[in-house]
């Protein structure tokens, strides 16, 4: 059986580590120190990282894991991360070595150019999808290198996994994410019941990660961009009905950009 840990670092990252059988792998390991201190009180052994995409806070600990153990590192072709040993593009599967997990490697360019997820439809008997800072917690990240239609099409993509699919996302974002997804869908009874639950969890210290595509698809705006209430918010910010899901989508995230 394969459990999946949160390691958090620096003010609101998750490393996710699963481990199973005496080995560990690591998902986006941006600073080392919480891993080498979960390897040296479990007595895992590293066995592989996976990097989601370039920026420091999701690679910057690889090169002292890798100094203190030779594995395997899968990573995005199109970005350069020191130490990648499997430049992945996007479309393949890959088995992680000493965990006996199957990921399919998906493409989802908008936050960065090179942008990955890892989706295990075996893992957590409902299949997890490590989507690092693409899909969050009632939002998604910013677009730094790619195009809003690059990000409305990754999104898209992550939206048809099946509903109960745990998302396993880089950040603690939820609470301030739903703050925005109020302001989106005011009457939503959906977003004000999650925002009460989030708030809940985190007054009790406990994560909101991961979460889940259904949830996501009834509360985060940025996949809601075929719904009325979403499409008028839309329309309010640009001044005309937007054209099609792509100008909903960036009216949304140019609005969250601001708020």
């Amino acid at each position: 059986m394969i459990e999946i840990l949160a390691l958090p670092a620096f003010d609101d990252n998750y490393i996710w580590l699963l481990r199973a059988d005496g080995c560990a792998a690591v998902v986006d390991p941006g600073d080392a120190a919480p891993v080498l201190q979960h390897l040296a009180h479990s007595g895992d052994r590293l066995c592989a990282i996976l990097a989601t995409h370039h920026h420091g806070d999701h690679v910057g600990g690889i090169g002292e894991l890798l100094a203190r153990e030779t594995v395997p590192v899968f990573g995005p072709a199109a970005e350069n991360i020191a130490g990648v040993s499997h430049a992945l593009a996007g479309g393949e599967r890959i088995s992680v070595p000493g965990i006996d997990v199957e990921f399919e490697v998906l493409a989802v360019p908008g936050h960065t150019r090179g942008h990955l997820a890892y989706y295990g439809p075996s893992l957590a008997g409902t299949g997890a999808l490590f989507c690092g800072d693409t899909l969050f917690g009632a939002g998604c990240g910013r677009l730094f290198e790619g195009t809003a239609a690059q990000m409305q099409a990754s999104l898209a993509r992550l939206a048809v996994l099946p509903a109960p699919t745990l998302v396993y996302c880089a950040h603690e974002y939820t609470q301030s994410n739903l703050r925005f997804a109020a302001a989106v869908e005011p009457d939503s009874i959906a977003v004000q019941k999650r925002v009460d639950q989030v708030a809940a969890a985190r007054a009790a210290h406990r994560p909101t990660v991961p979460t889940r595509i259904d949830v996501e698809l009834e509360t985060n705006p940025f996949l809601r961009w075929d719904v009325p209430a979403v499409r008028k918010a839309a329309a309010a910010r640009l001044g005309h009905a937007p054209a099609d899901a792509v100008e909903t989508f960036t009216a949304i995230r140019e609005w969250k950009n601001r708020f």
